[in-house]
């Protein structure tokens, strides 16, 4: 469900503020905040949220998702939308970063053996995964119905984040067997990493880095620069994403057998390396054709990480520091993502020339080598 609407909105999200009369550089702006407030709010959840029953967080969650689609759909200037966008939870990357986050993996780490820990992650991210790429399809549907009932798309547009508001409903009424089915984490220690917190801010750092060059190419930006260098319509954009999407889900299902063979670590560092090449390739491509290729080759590598690199944290710490590892590694990833799609709005601004792919292409191969030659000894599945 979160996938669903995550995915509708990280591609509706640039064509709404662009009819509201927001430039690239704002809408930078408001992507950023996003970011940075689901960093701050998540941080909070993961470090103190263990003193906290599990329900109650997810369920404050979903508050805090209808207050979203609500002030999106219904506010119209720059600063209100963008106090709704840092304390929200509104997602344009398209990926999960979200304060539901830390809580349901530590849920997920505590209900499976240590052996089946990674082929469960990759199940999760799939679900959300193609639920993404479904909602970034249907980003087209406003557009439609407002050609066919003959009404103002921007009244379309605002009906949609209505459905993200909706969306939170159906996710609390969702959660509420949580209690019944999962069991709560034990509480938090007094200190949440006193055990592992020299390993979880070193991977918190790599994280970061890479998060950093994800930013210059969040779902919404790279949407912002297919409208403006080749001139898709939303239609095709999210048919485009669709396709992504689906490709990132679907590639998952091969990350525990890597993993199972080659390890955690070479499965991150050995997938990720030519998604970025096909990424950075992807900004000098002359047609909207082989650039479209090159975005999709990449996504096809993209994400097979992700099962193996949330397998990995669990694996390095205790189950008492889960949930706080999950927030640290999580969040400074959020901020570092949240630092660059201002930047990036500025680039788009200044050339409709993929400048932002081929700066988050580079900056996530460096973290690429410096993963691989930092954990490659300490991988605990070799």
């Amino acid at each position: 469900m979160r996938g669903l609407v995550d995915g509708l909105a990280s591609v509706l999200l640039p064509v709404h503020l662009a009819a509201l009369g927001h430039g690239p550089f704002e809408i930078g702006a408001l992507v950023t905040a996003t970011l940075l407030g689901s960093a701050a709010l998540t941080l909070a959840v993961g470090l103190f949220g263990g003193r906290l029953r599990a329900r109650a967080v997810l369920f404050a969650a979903c508050g805090l998702m209808a207050f979203t689609g609500l002030g999106f759909g219904l506010l119209d200037a720059f600063a209100p939308l963008l106090v709704v966008a840092f304390v929200g939870t509104l997602n344009p990357s398209g990926g999960d970063v979200s304060v539901f986050l830390p809580t349901e993996q530590a849920l997920l780490a505590e209900a499976s053996a240590p052996e089946d820990r990674t082929a469960l992650f990759a199940r999760y991210n799939l679900a959300g995964g193609f639920a993404a790429a479904l909602g970034a399809l249907a980003s087209g549907l406003p557009g439609r119905a407002a050609e066919a009932l003959g009404a103002d798309p921007l009244a379309m547009q605002r009906l949609a984040f209505a459905a993200y508001a909706l969306a939170a409903a159906l996710l609390l009424w969702l959660y509420r067997p949580l209690r019944e089915r999962v069991p709560e984490p034990p509480p938090a220690p007094r200190a949440p990493l006193a055990r592992s917190r020299r390993t979880v801010l070193a991977l918190a750092a790599l994280f970061s880095l890479d998060s950093f060059g994800g930013g210059f190419v969040v779902q919404s930006l790279l949407a912002v620069w297919l409208f403006a260098r080749f001139g898709l319509s939303v239609e095709a954009v999210g048919a485009v994403f669709f396709a992504a999407n689906a490709l990132a889900a679907l590639s998952q299902l091969a990350s525990p057998a890597l993993a199972a063979r080659i390890g955690l670590v070479r499965t991150m560092v050995f997938t990720h390396v030519p998604a970025n090449a096909f990424l950075v390739l992807a900004a000098f491509m002359p047609t909207a054709a082989s650039a479209v290729a090159c975005l999709l080759l990449r996504m096809a590598f993209s994400q097979m990480d992700v099962p193996a690199r949330q397998s990995l944290v669990m694996a390095l710490v205790p189950a008492e520091e889960r949930a706080a590892a999950a927030s640290v590694t999580n969040v400074p990833r959020s901020l570092a993502t949240a630092l660059a799609p201002g930047l990036a709005g500025a680039l788009l601004a200044a050339s409709s020339f993929g400048w932002p792919l081929v700066v988050g292409g580079g900056l996530k191969l460096v973290y690429d080598a410096a993963l691989f030659a930092a954990f490659r000894a300490r991988d605990p599945s070799r």
